[in-house]
């Protein structure tokens, strides 16, 4: 991303806020207040309510850090047929997300602390609540967001309340819910490559005051617009030279909710959910980036040149339900969740990201790699149970307990599987089963101590418990195994800890709180088994715990027109869980020594005139690996270094050749952007018949982003960006809204991973152009 476009595409947004208003300010990132379809403009900002205590609070009045995005803005987003996940990347101060496998492994960040780790086991320090459900898998936590009504993010280490230990933070979807009034809402648009999004809900009473249903989907498809250029000979039957051959996607979701409400007393929540996906795998285009430079504008976005991997299918099937029953005694509340996921299905692609006799060495084709990730079967189920006082008063609490239980049987399959030539191996595949169960009890208080201070502690005891059993080994084309008997075939690791966490606000006024909360966290001991698809031993990690510190002020100004929050950070993440490559190129997980962090985030929303929005939101991050003996693998392929890392080389000769490994002390954390800027404007002009004209506009800015645990020319982003554009019509009483919209208006095309070896690169979404008609019905 070139300097002189972002000066460009911030001059446009100024423009465009001359145009709508003569203003331009700092205001809340777009989620936090939807600025793209809210309803007719009012005086003041309305309020927002979280449940990020578990209670219905303001957040002007809770005692840490929360982004909120509506389901309105996020629909916006996504009107394109964005993956409903990786939209939120930015929209949110303090989170990032990003994914190399696709739209069903998005990878999430906050305040720079995440996972790189591709394996389909792999654990990371986000945790995904789905009202109320954890979502721990990976493949589970792809599941769309639709017909959601808020999205809440808790920045920093959780524990005291919601799901399980996560060192980093929880994002919370909060559908909507059925109700005794019918009502209905549905967004629906197409635009370019046939991209078709449909996000709708309907419901209302069965029995009135008794029985209220709501039955919800989301539809998106987008059809292959990827040409595959490669025109010489597959070894896996791969058609080819082929046009449209990849990039496009079915993802088919429905969820269907049951409210029994017998008395005052009792409730009843039901819901089931089902999710059928087929789509393309991400692709990586093999050289793109060139020795000593980031650039890949001359890649052309919609080509590759792909040999194998049979276009980079994946598919999968997914089912989830819950049961939630409540019964307030008065003085208490019980409340019980249980809940039931699984999904199956595969993954397979072109690794290397393009056709090895494209890249000979001494006139030989180099560099082939393909494999697939499949998951036969998996089951979570989790049981929480809590008792929580009536809200209100000075004094408030609540305790509970919870029981996960986590069992998959999944397979990997490396390329000698896949070939139709003499070169053939229908045994290069390992078959793993990891089961992963926990057990915790946590609690809550708070108390206002004095007027208009109150403290909160918080605290959970759990036990985190994984094993990894190896139940197939690569063998050889005779079936004689190939995996060393001195490695392991079974793993379990335990590990049980306390988390707690403590805060003050104080409420200076009715419009302004200050507060601040310290917290610690940990994230149980991991175990990755995919390593012995190629004969190498599992690798491990023991917990990472991390120790968070944030002060922050909360305001609302100007007769409510301006809401300014802002929070300082830093925390210390010790033996943190890291993913890097080691001598023989194999990815391993390992403990680093440990890992600082500070920053900031501030988010505002100031409504100057009653026609007029404008937003932003800001977060800062340096962040550091403190680690003075840990090597990893580098950028490294037939002997030499490809790329330009900034430590010391260490060259290692090895039975495959050359390996060359650098420290990485020093190094910022990968994937945890230095800064993030989004801006928004919202400008509605009233008609004559009480309609309403309007023109938004969303733009984002991603700064320095390191892709790996090390430093290079290449591997890194710098002032990635992307804007979008709505102008439309809103009918009176917001009947109906109908809009034409740009996605990545300027058509950017931004790094957003790497395969490091084949100097491969992952691009954003392209440009999306189309029109899109939504509505609410009551």
């Amino acid at each position: 991303m070139k300097i002189s476009v972002v000066k460009s595409a911030l001059m446009l947004g100024v423009a465009f806020g001359s145009v709508v208003g003569g203003t331009a300010a700092f205001a809340q990132a777009a989620p936090v207040q939807d600025q793209a379809t809210q309803a007719a403009p009012e005086e003041g900002l309305g309020d927002i309510v979280v449940t990020a205590e578990r209670r219905s609070e303001n957040l002007q009045k809770v005692p840490l850090s929360v982004g909120v995005a509506s389901g309105d803005a996020l629909r916006a987003y996504t009107a394109g047929g964005d993956d409903t996940l990786l939209a939120l990347s930015g929209r949110v101060p303090g989170l990032y997300v990003e994914s190399t496998t696709g739209r069903i492994f998005p990878r999430f960040y906050i305040r720079g602390l995440g996972n790189i780790d591709f394996y389909l086991g792999a654990s990371q320090p986000v945790t995904i609540i789905q009202d109320d459900v954890i979502l721990e898998h990976v493949v589970l936590k792809s599941n769309p967001v639709f017909d959601v009504r808020q999205v809440e993010v808790l920045r920093g280490p959780q524990g005291s309340l919601f799901g399980r230990n996560t060192t980093a933070g929880i994002i919370k979807f909060d559908t909507n819910k059925p109700t005794n009034d019918f009502e209905s809402r549905a967004s629906a648009s197409v635009g370019s490559y046939n991209s078709v999004s449909l996000d709708a809900g309907v419901g209302g009473p069965l029995i009135k005051d008794l029985l209220a249903i709501r039955l919800s989907t989301l539809i998106q498809h987008r059809e292959n617009y990827v040409d595959n250029a490669f025109a010489g000979t597959s070894q896996d039957s791969t058609a080819t030279p082929r046009k449209n051959a990849m990039g496009g996607f079915d993802d088919r979701n429905v969820r269907l909710q049951l409210a029994l409400t017998p008395g005052n007393a009792f409730s009843l929540d039901l819901s089931g959910h089902a999710r059928w996906y087929d789509g393309t795998s991400t692709l990586f285009h093999r050289g793109a980036l060139k020795k000593g430079s980031n650039d890949v504008s001359a890649e052309p976005r919609n080509t590759v040149s792909l040999d194998e991997g049979n276009d980079n299918p994946q598919s999968y099937t997914t089912y989830g339900g819950s049961v939630r029953a409540t019964y307030d005694f008065g003085p208490a509340a019980l409340t019980s969740i249980t809940a039931y996921e699984t999904t199956s299905g595969f993954s397979r692609g072109d690794t290397d990201g393009g056709a090895g006799a494209n890249f000979p060495v001494r006139g030989v084709a180099n560099g082939f790699g393909q494999s697939q990730g499949q998951i036969r079967d998996l089951d979570q189920w989790s049981q929480e149970v809590r008792v929580a006082g009536t809200p209100g008063g000075r004094f408030n609490w609540q305790v509970g307990g919870l029981y996960f239980d986590n069992r998959d049987i999944t397979d990997f399959y490396q390329r000698t599987f896949f070939l139709t030539t003499a070169a053939r191996n229908p045994n290069n595949w390992v078959r793993l089963h990891d089961v992963n169960t926990s057990w915790s009890g946590f609690g809550q208080v708070s108390y206002e101590l004095v007027d208009k201070l109150t403290l909160t502690l918080g605290g959970r005891i759990t036990e985190d418990k994984k094993r990894t059993q190896l139940l197939k080994t690569v063998q050889n084309v005779a079936g004689v195994s190939q995996y060393p008997a001195n490695f392991r075939r079974d793993v379990t690791l335990k590990a049980t800890k306390p988390s707690w966490d403590a805060s003050l606000l104080y409420q200076a006024s009715p419009d302004v709180s200050v507060y601040t909360r310290i917290a610690q966290g940990f994230r149980g001991p991991t175990i990755q088994g995919r390593s012995a698809v190629f004969n190498s031993d599992f690798s491990t990690a023991k917990s990472e715990t991390i120790l968070s510190g944030e002060a922050g002020v909360k305001s609302r100004l100007f007769d409510n027109t301006l809401t300014l929050n802002a929070t300082v950070f830093a925390y210390r993440v010790n033996d943190i869980q890291l993913n890097g490559n080691d001598v023989n190129g194999n990815g391993i997980l390992f403990n680093g020594n440990k890992a600082d962090a500070y920053g900031m985030e501030a988010e505002a929303n100031w409504k100057p005139v009653p026609n007029l929005t404008l937003g932003a939101g800001l977060s800062l991050l340096h962040s550091e690996i403190r680690d003075k003996t840990t090597e990893v693998q580098i950028c490294a392929l037939n002997n030499a270094v490809v790329c330009t890392p900034s430590a010391a080389v260490r060259p290692v000769p090895g039975a495959f050749g050359t390996t060359y490994l650098v420290k990485i002390n020093g190094e910022p954390l990968p994937n945890a952007p230095e800064y993030n800027v989004d801006l928004t404007a919202r400008y509605d002009q009233p008609l004559g018949n009480g309609g309403r004209a309007f023109i938004a506009g969303d733009f984002n800015i991603q700064g320095y982003t390191q892709f790996v645990l090390y430093k290079t020319k290449e591997f890194t982003a710098n002032g990635n960006f992307e804007g979008g554009l709505k102008i439309g019509y809103a009918a009176p009483d917001d009947a109906y809204e109908l809009s034409v919209f740009a996605r990545n208006i300027t058509n950017e095309k931004n790094l957003k991973g790497v395969i490091e070896n084949y100097m491969a690169a992952v691009f954003n979404e392209p440009r999306i152009i189309g029109v899109s008609l939504s509505g609410k019905f009551r």
